[in-house]
């Protein structure tokens, strides 16, 4: 038996590569949809609205939650130098994660649906997750409890958090009255209700698509580019600033709402506030390249690693901005807020997730390297390019739909009409388009690398493969 369980963090790295172009395709037809509403002969299944939840769900959960799953299995077993603490249990995790991926598959577009953001799957499914999770957290925890160095490495600190965090915030916000089995009612109401969803809402994004996220990057960071972490000590203030910031910050997404006046200001004060660790962690990241630039011209896992990290301090920078009132009063309900979360997700989340299946992918398959590195290189530019039309094309858009939107003419009624808002912004929802069409080519180019990666000969030396840690 190896030293190490790598058949989940296999099945893991696979998924997420199959999980990534479902969620990109859903995401292209959503796009797609919006410029040609009748593109799906208007039947109710792939209707925009059953859709769009497949999409964040496919795009978070299933893509960015395998890339989480399959990276922590990995490095809590590295770092810890001890195998993972239940095999039968990792097991359960993959499988139960692949049947709530499937079953979200089919509820979403029958639309059997809660209505909450990023929480939409019925009270069925998200028992199956609360125990898929805590199965989770046994195996990790387990892993750390076990772990042969007295050290815990700041990655699984991040990693560790996610996977509380998570648990507490799905668990907390799913809270509901069943009245038949693909229906049910929250158990909270009226503005209650909101901020509970809210508070899970943003720490989704705070916990799941950040602090997981930066445990890749403190991980295969300074892995990919052969050198240590820039700044250990940053590392932790980064972790303690972040985890006790975030979860404050959720009421910035109901400005101008029920909501009282001073939970509305709390949450902008903590989204500021958040900007120094999110930028700590950024400027760690990116100097930990310190004495090894010249590998960005000649490693392309590295370079996504990189402009990962770049799109983090962008976002970073971004949310806090657009939770100040007066910013929010412009941008919110406009496609500013869509490019700002395509940012975060396609530039940071999905990113550094590229990156580090790249890296990973040889190493549990016991291959030299990466197929092609040609590929990884033009997969680079392919997603880049994408990324960049995307979220410009929904700045540009968003920030004119606000202007128009508040525009008045001197008797005090509106100057224009929201279908002319409409009109103006047609020609970027081709942009859109077109920047989603190119993140998902670099998808295919990605899983046919990975492909002929798996198939080809093993190296003999299974240290060539396998990093020291």
């Amino acid at each position: 038996m190896e030293t190490y369980n790598y058949k989940v963090v296999r099945q893991f790295a696979i998924m997420t590569v199959v999980w990534g172009i479902v969620g990109m395709l859903v995401g292209v037809i959503i796009a797609a949809q919006l410029i040609w509403p009748s593109l799906l002969l208007d039947l109710e299944w792939l209707h925009y609205g059953r859709l769009r939840p497949l999409h964040t769900n496919a795009v978070i959960f299933a893509f960015g939650g395998s890339a989480l799953f399959a990276t922590s299995y990995y490095v809590v077993q590295r770092t810890c130098h001890t195998r993972l603490f239940s095999d039968g249990l990792a097991a359960f995790t993959f499988w139960g994660w692949t049947l709530i991926i499937l079953l979200a598959a089919i509820s979403l577009p029958m639309g059997w649906t809660s209505g909450k953001e990023y929480a939409e799957l019925e009270w069925p499914i998200d028992i199956l997750i609360a125990v898929v999770w805590v199965s989770y957290a046994l195996v990790f925890f387990g892993t750390i409890m076990k772990r042969k160095v007295k050290h815990i490495y700041v990655a699984n600190w991040f990693y560790g958090a996610f996977i509380l965090t998570i648990a507490v915030l799905h668990i907390v916000n799913s809270a509901a009255i069943p009245v038949t089995l693909t229906k049910s009612y929250s158990a909270y109401h009226g503005a209650i209700d909101a901020m509970t969803q809210w508070w899970y809402g943003h720490n989704a994004v705070g916990f799941f698509l950040t602090a997981g996220f930066l445990g890749m990057m403190y991980y295969f960071v300074p892995k990919v580019a052969g050198r240590p972490v820039y700044s250990y000590r940053l590392s932790v203030v980064h972790f303690w600033a972040l985890i006790s910031t975030y979860m404050w910050a959720g009421p910035h997404h109901l400005h101008y709402t029920a909501l009282p006046d001073w939970t509305q200001s709390l949450g902008m004060v903590f989204s500021l506030i958040l900007l120094a660790p999110s930028w700590g962690g950024m400027i760690n990241g990116i100097m930990t390249l310190s004495g090894a630039w010249h590998k960005l011209r000649t490693d392309p896992i590295l370079k996504f690693l990189i402009v990962s990290l770049s799109f983090y301090g962008m976002s970073t920078f971004e949310g806090p901005m657009m939770s100040i009132k007066t910013v929010n009063a412009l941008s919110h309900y406009t496609d500013w807020t869509v490019g700002h979360v395509h940012s975060g997700a396609l530039g940071w989340v999905a990113l550094v997730s590229i990156g580090s299946m790249y890296a990973l992918i040889p190493w549990v398959f016991n291959k030299q390297g990466m197929y092609s590195d040609k590929l990884i290189n033009t997969h680079f530019w392919i997603a880049t390019i994408g990324v960049v039309l995307y979220i410009a094309a929904m700045w540009i858009a968003g920030v004119m739909q606000g202007l128009m939107w508040r525009a008045v003419n001197p008797d005090g009624t509106l100057t224009y009409s929201f279908i002319e808002s409409l009109e103006a912004t047609y020609p970027f929802y081709f942009v859109r388009l077109l920047g989603g069409l190119l993140f998902l080519i670099g998808m295919f180019i990605m899983a046919y690398n990975v492909y002929k990666t798996v198939v080809g000969a093993p190296v003999t030396d299974e240290e060539v493969a396998q990093p020291a840690h």
